[in-house]
């Protein structure tokens, strides 16, 4: 019996769990969107604000700890020095969890899990795109005349 046992098995051993959890905040933190499962989204997604979070507090034991979780040191600085000041005026609820239709191999729901201001993130990220294409003279994308 599994009474008052918390947490997802996702049909994985500890070790083998653990290491997918790391594996998908790091994406998570790296693209600020990914596609998943629901119940990898819902499992991942109070890790991720604790490393969000961190990134918040920045002082140099946080990053550590960050760093002691995250597979990749230049994702611990996309937090600390991208993410979390654009969440420094929110107490909380970093991610939005959006139910997709069911996966069609297998039927299992499906799910977007991001950062709240991912939409205002890559709009600012593709304007500044525009504005250095703007100031190389060229609308084309391939550099050349439309």
């Amino acid at each position: 019996m599994r009474h008052r046992k918390a947490g997802r098995h996702l049909g994985r051993d500890g070790a083998h769990r653990r290491a997918l959890y790391r594996n998908l905040v790091t994406e998570l933190l790296r693209h600020e969107r990914i596609t998943t499962t629901d119940a990898k989204a819902r499992e991942i997604r109070p890790i991720a604000e604790k490393m969000i979070t961190l990134g918040r507090r920045g002082d140099l034991h946080a990053r550590r700890q960050a760093l002691g979780y995250l597979y990749d040191r230049y994702v611990v600085e996309k937090v600390f020095e991208d993410i979390a000041p654009r969440m420094a005026d929110r107490p909380g609820g970093y991610l939005r969890i959006t139910r997709l239709e069911p996966r069609k191999g297998d039927g299992a729901m499906m799910a977007v899990i991001e950062t709240v201001d991912y939409r205002e993130a890559e709009a600012a990220a593709a304007a500044s795109a525009g504005d250095e294409r703007a100031e190389s003279g060229s609308s084309a994308p391939d550099g050349g005349e439309a």
